[in-house]
C-alpha cells in the first residue's frame, strides 16, 4: 500500500513544474509589457534587471548590504517569534496577563506601519529601525497563533498527564509543544513575510547606512529603475529563503519530537525542505 508521505514526494515534482512554469509565463508577461510601453525608466524587461543584478551579485557592497538588512530583519523576526511565546504562555496561564496584553496586541495590530517608523525614527537610531519594525509587526502574529494553540491542546491528553501526574517538562513536549507546533509554523509562515516587508519600508523611510532599503531609495532617486528591480527581485528571493529555512527547522523538531528520521535542510532535488 502507497504511503501519504510517497504520495507527496510523487507530486512535489509536478508541483516544481507548475510553478517553473507559471514563473517563466509571468516573466513573458513582464517583458512584453516593458517592450510595449517602451519607456525604461517606468518598466524595464526581466532581462536587463538580470543584466544588473549579474553586476551586482559579485561585488562586496551586495553582500554587505544584504547582511545587513537580512541580520535587522532576522533579528526582529526571532524576537517577535520568542516574545510571542512566552507572551502567549502568560496569557493562558493568567487571565489578568491576557486582560492586560489584549489591548496591547490589538493597538499594535491596527496601527499603521508608516506611524510606528515615524515615531521610533524620533525614539531610536536609524540602523535599529528594522529589527524594531519587524518585532512589532510580526509580534501580534506569533502571539494570536500561539495562544490559539495553546487554548486547542488536546484536552483528554491534558487530563490523563494531571491524572498519572506527568512531571510538567515531560508534558510540554510529549503534548504542549506537539499541540502548538501547527498553530506556530502557521504564524512563522505569515510572519517572516510581514517582517520582511515592514523592515524594508522601514529601511526605505530611515534610510540606515549600508541597508537594501537605502539602496531601493537611491534607486528610485537617480531613476534607477533596473537598480529599483534587481534589489525588490533580492528582497523576494531572501523572504522566500528566510521562510523555507524556518519552516525547514520547524519540520525537523517535528520529526524530532515524534520519533521520526531527521530530513536534510538542503534537498538535493528541491532546495531547503
Amino acid at each position: 500500500m502507497t504511503d501519504a508521505s510517497e504520495v507527496v514526494g510523487a507530486r512535489a515534482p509536478v508541483r516544481r513544474g507548475r510553478f517553473l512554469v507559471a514563473v517563466a509565463c509571468w516573466l513573458v508577461v513582464w517583458q512584453v509589457g516593458a517592450v510595449a510601453l517602451g519607456q525604461p525608466i517606468l518598466l524595464v524587461g526581466p532581462w536587463d534587471v538580470a543584466v544588473r543584478l549579474v553586476e551586482l551579485v559579485p561585488t562586496g557592497t551586495f553582500w554587505a548590504t544584504v547582511a545587513r538588512t537580512l541580520a535587522g530583519v532576522v533579528l526582529g523576526f526571532t524576537a517577535a517569534a520568542v516574545a510571542g511565546v512566552l507572551l502567549a504562555a502568560a496569557s493562558a496561564a493568567s487571565s489578568w496577563a491576557d486582560a492586560m496584553l489584549a489591548p496591547l496586541i490589538s493597538t499594535i495590530r491596527a496601527t499603521p506601519v508608516v506611524a510606528f517608523i515615524i515615531l521610533l525614527l524620533l525614539w531610536t537610531d536609524s540602523s535599529r529601525l528594522a529589527a524594531v519594525v519587524a518585532f512589532l509587526m510580526a509580534l501580534p502574529i506569533m502571539y494570536t497563533n500561539v495562544l490559539e494553540g495553546i487554548r486547542n491542546r488536546d484536552r483528554r491528553l491534558l487530563e490523563m498527564t494531571r491524572v498519572f501526574a506527568v512531571p510538567w517538562p515531560r508534558r510540554v513536549l510529549a503534548v504542549d509543544v506537539p499541540g502548538v507546533l501547527p498553530y506556530f509554523v502557521a504564524g512563522c509562515r505569515t510572519g517572516v513575510g510581514l517582517a520582511w516587508k515592514s523592515g524594508i519600508a522601514a529601511e526605505v523611510i530611515g534610510l540606515p547606512a549600508g541597508t537594501i532599503g537605502e539602496q531601493m531609495y537611491q534607486a528610485k532617486l537617480f531613476l534607477a529603475t533596473a537598480d529599483l528591480f534587481a534589489w525588490t527581485v533580492v528582497v523576494v528571493v531572501l523572504a522566500a529563503l528566510t521562510e523555507r529555512v524556518v519552516l525547514a527547522l520547524l519540520e525537523r523538531a517535528r520529526r524530532r519530537l515524534a520519533g521520526e528520521p531527521a530530513p536534510p535542510l538542503i534537498d538535493p532535488a528541491g532546495g531547503a525542505r
